[in-house]
């Protein structure tokens, strides 16, 4: 029988639960990162933006799911976290790859608000956007648009389908479900114009098995 998960007094630190999770966080990011936790957590007792509250589900959760997303984009990319409410991925994705340009949004005015306190308490190079992601595009463009939790592929991909010709591609995170929500997607003929492929697919230590989902125009491959 395999021993359960530890709790958060297992960990004196948010680096001995990183070292938990199997990730490799160089020390200099882990400090940044753990600046950004505790201003998201003080930030949650006022407002709600996030249930990963402990340093187990912190590193288990948030940062497994920030460092695969990682490894998916190109230096220099121009990067915009759509529904990013406390900042996930966005904000600890800006702070383990200084070389992106990392845009973040939330249509919630008062979750924009807090986003922008925490950019400007940890001097990130992150615009924050108080707008919808379909608005944003109207003005900007962008290499990779990222969400994770936002909503079903359906809805993204009504949300943004007047919009590809503002960014280059879609990586989603997503859990089991992500098989259903595609056939829900090709049903309304989201999909016939999308090339959809799962690029990575890595295990939890606390929700099992997550994937990577790439989205782009079949005309740009």
């Amino acid at each position: 029988m395999s021993e359960p998960a530890p709790t958060t007094e297992d960990f004196d630190s948010l680096a001995d639960a990183v070292t938990w999770a199997g990730l490799e966080i160089p020390a200099e990011h882990i400090a940044g990162l753990d600046a950004y936790r505790q201003l998201l957590w003080q930030w949650n007792e006022n407002i709600n933006l996030t249930r990963h509250t402990t340093l187990q589900k912190f590193a288990g959760r948030d940062l497994l799911d920030t460092v695969r997303l990682s490894e998916h984009l190109d230096k220099g990319d121009r990067v915009l976290d759509i529904g990013s409410g406390g900042g996930v991925p966005g904000l600890p994705l800006a702070i383990l790859r200084p070389d992106l340009t990392v845009s973040v949004c939330d249509s919630v005015g008062k979750k924009a608000k807090v986003l922008e306190d925490m950019v400007q308490s940890l001097g990130l190079p992150v615009t924050v956007y108080p707008a919808r992601a379909e608005q944003v595009l109207e003005i900007t463009t962008q290499g990779t648009l990222i969400a994770r939790g936002v909503a079903s592929l359906k809805k993204l991909l009504t949300w943004l389908e007047p919009h590809w010709e503002a960014f280059d591609q879609l990586l989603l995170i997503k859990g089991k479900a992500w098989v259903e929500e595609r056939g829900e997607a090709r049903h309304h003929g989201l999909l016939k114009d999308l090339d959809l492929r799962r690029v990575a697919s890595y295990e939890s230590p606390l929700v099992g098995e997550s994937v990577l989902l790439r989205i782009t125009q079949r005309d740009s491959q």
